[in-house]
């Protein structure tokens, strides 16, 4: 346990109440050992986003725990678990949220400038280099192409070094290349640095660059995969599928 930088206990969450009441994640125990790469992956409305965006602190679950490095998030305050955020957590959303009006620079600053920290030039460098756009660093999101905005938010999401990167299918938009160019860049992450990457994707090609896939069904975890490659992926896919079906 003391090795695993995010851990779920029963973690589940409910929206509504009443006959109206929707569970989206029933019962959810999970782990993800520091330093590593999962990949998460379910049919549509299986639970994958609030998942991910429980296990990142965004959204609380209505039972069960969550802890990041050894922090148990569900006493914190609201407060409390935003600095945690800010200060541990990296997270690239699907839709990206870059603000249009700032450039690539300003993007990648910006979380710096929201925890009311210091921003060196040399840092937003640092991040605009390690994603290969160092020279788009005065472009605004209109001037870029859909691979180099995913990168502006891959970047945005590392100035601040975080211990742990979420990332909601960060190649669902992207050509080929421009996929394997941040799914590279994911990889180096663990492999180079020592970061632990989740990853939410539907893609068996991008879950073959993780360590570990975890399969959601109807908000339950249905079975984990290691060292996947892109054909098992998709036969476990397709089985899920056919249980779907059948259910």
């Amino acid at each position: 346990m003391a090795n695993d930088a995010i851990q779920l206990r029963a973690v589940s969450r409910v929206y509504g109440s009443g006959d109206s009441a929707v569970t989206t994640l029933d019962d959810v125990s999970l782990s993800f050992p520091t330093g590593t790469f999962t990949a998460v992956m379910g049919p549509s409305g299986s639970g994958k986003s609030t998942l991910l965006q429980c296990a990142a602190g965004i959204d609380r679950p209505t039972s069960g725990s969550v802890t990041i490095g050894g922090t148990e998030l569900t006493g914190l305050s609201q407060t409390k678990l935003t600095l945690l955020r800010r200060g541990r957590v990296g997270f690239v959303f699907q839709a990206l949220n870059l603000l249009p009006a700032l450039t690539a620079a300003q993007n990648v600053a910006l979380p710096l400038k929201l925890a009311g920290r210091r921003v060196p030039r040399a840092a937003v460098r640092a991040a605009l280099d390690q994603v290969g756009l160092a020279d788009r660093a005065g472009h605004r999101p209109s001037e870029l192409s859909g691979g180099q905005q995913q990168r502006v938010a891959l970047a945005r999401a590392l100035i601040t070094r975080p211990e742990v990167l979420f990332a909601d299918e960060p190649t669902g938009a992207l050509d080929s290349r421009s996929g394997r160019d941040v799914l590279a860049l994911l990889r180096d992450m663990v492999d180079g640095e020592g970061r632990t990457v989740v990853m939410v994707t539907h893609d068996p090609v991008a879950a073959s660059y993780a360590d570990r896939v975890v399969f959601l069904v109807d908000g339950r975890v249905g079975g984990e995969l290691l060292a996947p490659t892109a054909e098992s992926v998709a036969a476990r896919m397709a089985g899920h599928e056919v249980e779907a079906v059948a259910c």
